[in-house]
Order: C-alpha cells, then sequence, then structure tokens
C-alpha cells in the first residue's frame, strides 16, 4: 500500500512538473502555476456537486481531503520528513481549520442548494475579501488606484453574473448555499493571509499534506457527530469518481501549485485565481451538466476579465514604486 502511494504521488508530480515547473524562471513557473490553479479548480466545483448528489458533503469533503493528505505525508515521510514539531502542529492545525475544514467543506456543503458555477461565483469574491482584511485589519498593506478599480471591476462583473439567479432567492435552500459558500470565502481569504505570514520558513508541501490530513479527519468527525454520513462500503461508485478526481485533480495537483505560487507572489495576486474559476465552473458547468449560460453570464465574465487585466496591472505599478 505505501508503495503504491508513492507511485501515485510520482506519476502525478511526473504528469503536472513539465507543464509549468521545469526550465523556468521562478516567477515564470508561479505565474504557470496560478494559471493551472485557475483551471483545474474550476472544474472541482461540478466534481463536488455530482458528489454530493449521492453522499453526505462533509463526509466527501473529509474523505477528500484525509486521502490527499495522506498521500503527501506518506511521500514526504519517504522522503526524510518526520512528525511537525509543537508550534508547527499548531500552524498546520490553525490552517487546515480555515482552508480545509471551513472553506472547504462549507463550499462542498453548498452545493447540494445550487449550481456549481454559481458556487464559484460566490467564492469568488475571496480577493475582495484578501484586499479589505489585508488593508483595513491587519494593516499590512496599501491598494493603489488601479488595484482598487480592478477588483471593484471584477467583482461588478461577477454580481453582474449573480444578478441572474436574484429570483431564487425566495428559496430558503439556495439562499443557506449562498451564506455557506459566503463563510467559506471569508475563511479562504483569513487563511490565504495566515499562510503568507506564517508559513515562510517551513516546507509549503509538508504543510500542505498536514492540513488536508487534519482537517480531513476533523471533517469525517463533524460528518460522524452530525450523523451525515454512510458507511464507507455503502458510498455509490458515482461518489467514488468525484472523490478520486478531487484528491488527484483538486487536492494533490492544484493545492500543489496553488502553495507554490502563494510563496513566490502576493496573496492578492494568487487569490486572482478565484476570478478565472468561476469561468471555467460556468463552462464545464454548462457543458457537462445543463446549468444556466447565456448573455448575462457572458458579459459578466467579460467585465471580470477586465477587472483582472487591473488589478495585475496595478501589482506591477506597485513592486515597481517599491
Amino acid at each position: 500500500m505505501k508503495n503504491y502511494i508513492y507511485d501515485v504521488y510520482d506519476k502525478v508530480r511526473i504528469l503536472i512538473e513539465p507543464v509549468y515547473l521545469r526550465n523556468q524562471t521562478q516567477r515564470t513557473r508561479a505565474l504557470l502555476a496560478v494559471g493551472v490553479v485557475c483551471i483545474l479548480w474550476g472544474t472541482t466545483w461540478l466534481a463536488s456537486k455530482k458528489g454530493v448528489e449521492y453522499m453526505p458533503a462533509l463526509q466527501l469533503a473529509g474523505l477528500r481531503q484525509l486521502s490527499a493528505g495522506i498521500i503527501y505525508l506518506g511521500y514526504l515521510y519517504y522522503k526524510g520528513f518526520r512528525l511537525p514539531n509543537r508550534q508547527q502542529f499548531i500552524q498546520f492545525f490553525l490552517m487546515g481549520m480555515l482552508l480545509i475544514v471551513i472553506n472547504n467543506g462549507l463550499s462542498t456543503w453548498s452545493m447540494k442548494f445550487m449550481p456549481s458555477g454559481l458556487g464559484a461565483v460566490i467564492g469568488a469574491a475571496s480577493p475582495l475579501w484578501i484586499a479589505l482584511l489585508s488593508t483595513f485589519i491587519f494593516k499590512e498593506s496599501k491598494l493603489n488606484i488601479i488595484t482598487i478599480a480592478g477588483l471593484l471591476l471584477g467583482t461588478g462583473g461577477i454580481l453582474f453574473i449573480f444578478s441572474d439567479y436574484l429570483h431564487d432567492l425566495l428559496n430558503s435552500s439556495f439562499s443557506l448555499g449562498i451564506v455557506l459558500n459566503v463563510i467559506a470565502s471569508i475563511a479562504w481569504a483569513l487563511g490565504t493571509i495566515y499562510t503568507v505570514k506564517n508559513a515562510r520558513h517551513v516546507d509549503p508541501y509538508f504543510s500542505l499534506g498536514w492540513q488536508m490530513f487534519l482537517g480531513g479527519i476533523v471533517l469525517l468527525l463533524a460528518s460522524r457527530v452530525t450523523g451525515q454520513y454512510v458507511p464507507v462500503k455503502n458510498i455509490p461508485l458515482q461518489s467514488v469518481y468525484s472523490i478520486g478526481y478531487l484528491v488527484l485533480i483538486g487536492s494533490v495537483a492544484a493545492y500543489s501549485a496553488f502553495i507554490y505560487a502563494l510563496k513566490r507572489l502576493p496573496a492578492a495576486q494568487v487569490s486572482i485565481h478565484a476570478y478565472i474559476n468561476p469561468i471555467v465552473a460556468i463552462v464545464v458547468g454548462a457543458l457537462l451538466n445543463n446549468e444556466k449560460l447565456n448573455f448575462v453570464i457572458a458579459a459578466g465574465t467579460a467585465v471580470t476579465l477586465l477587472g483582472i487585466f487591473l488589478v495585475n496591472t496595478g501589482f506591477k505599478k506597485q513592486r515597481k514604486e517599491e
């Protein structure tokens, strides 16, 4: 079993690394990693929605994260890593609670109540939360006018897409899904900021593996305590496929790319993936799950892309001034 885990992890790395890690400058690799995150995480929304159609959401998220954590830690143990010290363990646990338990757990749960594309749109608010928290709560950064305009424009485009669903707000289940996703988005922003501040001297993949492992355990415990679980032997094949995709693509591949980029680029810049993810999710949802795709969504997508361009331009100007 241990050798199988190592083989799977190595094969995933072999497939990914030639695309965006080898023979590139560090900044180019980081930017390409953001691109990989933009695409892969966009597809995981539909995978989660398909999975929760057949099993409880917290259990699905827990199995996904625990499995990915075991793959990471098994490989790293083989490479010579050992148990974290007390300070690292606390750090990993806090990150896991924000990024895995609250963010992934609640966003997965929300997929029971709304289209996958719309869930991704609400999750895209994380750059705005990061900007607001970093500037007004943590007092660690300043936003120039170009970046502010880009964030507002990008958010406006996302809200324009969302406007096509306003009539569904009268549905209590639909509204619950929105609330769950907003909380998840704020947790992601806090986790992103915390990661940048506290993970500079720790191997990011070691940290990621422990976050997934600990977060997966907490999610499965929450699923068990609330009675929202099914015996493993009774999990439908459709959910097994979803978990497999979410583990290898959503957790192992995409999370690796995200942490790699986050260690080398500003947090708000890496968070731009949140603008691209809903675009991918909307297109994938429309093609594979017959979800809504119309003029409002297309126009909102164009406005969002313009916002992304302005955010990137603003960060470039800020780096030159510094």
